[in-house]
C-alpha cells in the first residue's frame, strides 16, 4: 500500500504545539526555582505569645474527682484517723475530701484552691497508700516528697507455694517479732506492709528494688542471715554514695 505524503500545514502545527509546551515547562520551573529573596517571607514574622499562667493551665470549668476504696478492715483505722488524712489533702493540695461511709470510700476533688496539676494524683496516692495498711505518717511523705512510689506484688508472682511451705515464707519475710521485717526497711529507706500473701513497698524507685530483691530471695527460700549481710554491702554502698 501506498503512504500519503503528511501536508506541510499539519507538520507546521505540530512543531508549533511542541514549541508551546516547551514554553510552558520552562514558566513551571521559573515559578519553582524562585531566585529573588526578597519575595521569600521574613523569618522572624512569627507571632510571640507571652507564656501562660499557672492559673491558665488547671481546668476551672469543671472539678475533677476521684474515688479511692477503702477495705472492710481499714475503716476503723481510717475513721481514727481522718483528721490527720484530710488536713495534709486540703492544707498541702488544696483538695476537698469527704468520707462516704456507705460506698466504703474516701472522695477528693479539685477545687479553686488547688494550684498543682498533678495534686488530685498524689491526694489518691496518698489515701491509697493508707488502705494498703501504712501508716499515715509514712503516708504522708507521699505529699511532700516527688520521687516516692508503691510498689505491689504477690509471693506467688514470685514462686507458686501452698499450705505450710507459703506460712514459712510469709515468716521469712517477718522474722521473729518482726524483726526481718525492720531490718530490711532500715536498711533499704522503705516501708513495707505484708497483709496475707500480698506485699506493698513504699520508697524511691532505688530502694524499692533493694527490698523487693531481699524479699524475693527469702521467699525463694534463702536463709535470713544470707539476707542479712547482702543488705550490709547494699547499705554501706548507699552511706558511702551519700558522703
Amino acid at each position: 500500500m501506498h503512504e500519503e505524503p503528511i501536508s506541510s500545514e499539519v507538520a507546521e502545527a505540530a512543531q508549533a504545539a511542541v514549541l508551546e509546551e516547551d514554553n510552558g515547562n520552562a514558566d513551571d520551573d521559573e515559578l519553582m526555582i524562585d531566585s529573588d529573596p526578597s519575595s521569600l517571607p521574613a523569618q522572624n514574622a512569627a507571632p510571640s505569645f507571652p507564656p501562660l499562667p499557672a492559673s491558665a493551665q488547671r481546668s476551672t470549668l469543671k472539678s475533677e474527682t476521684r474515688r479511692i476504696p477503702i477495705p472492710p478492715h481499714r475503716m476503723t483505722p481510717l475513721k481514727k484517723d481522718w483528721v490527720n488524712i484530710f488536713g495534709p489533702l486540703t492544707e498541702i493540695l488544696g483538695l476537698q475530701v469527704r468520707m462516704n461511709v456507705q460506698r466504703k470510700a474516701v472522695e477528693i476533688r479539685t477545687s479553686k484552691h488547688t494550684k498543682e496539676v498533678g495534686a488530685l494524683q498524689k491526694g489518691a496516692d496518698f489515701v491509697k497508700s493508707f488502705a494498703l495498711g501504712f501508716d499515715v505518717n509514712d503516708a504522708i511523705a507521699l505529699l511532700r516528697l516527688d520521687d516516692l512510689y508503691l510498689d505491689s506484688f504477690e509471693i506467688k508472682d514470685v514462686k507458686t507455694l501452698h499450705g505450710d511451705h507459703l506460712s514459712r515464707a510469709i515468716g521469712r519475710i517477718a522474722g521473729q517479732d518482726g524483726k526481718t521485717k525492720f531490718t530490711i526497711e532500715n536498711a533499704s529507706r522503705t516501708r513495707i506492709v505484708l497483709a496475707d500473701t500480698k506485699i506493698h513497698i513504699l520508697g524511691s524507685f532505688q530502694n524499692i528494688k533493694i527490698a523487693r530483691d531481699a524479699i524475693v530471695s527469702l521467699i525463694l527460700g534463702s536463709p535470713p542471715g544470707k539476707v542479712y549481710a547482702g543488705l550490709r554491702t547494699v547499705s554501706s554502698r548507699m552511706r558511702q554514695r551519700a558522703l
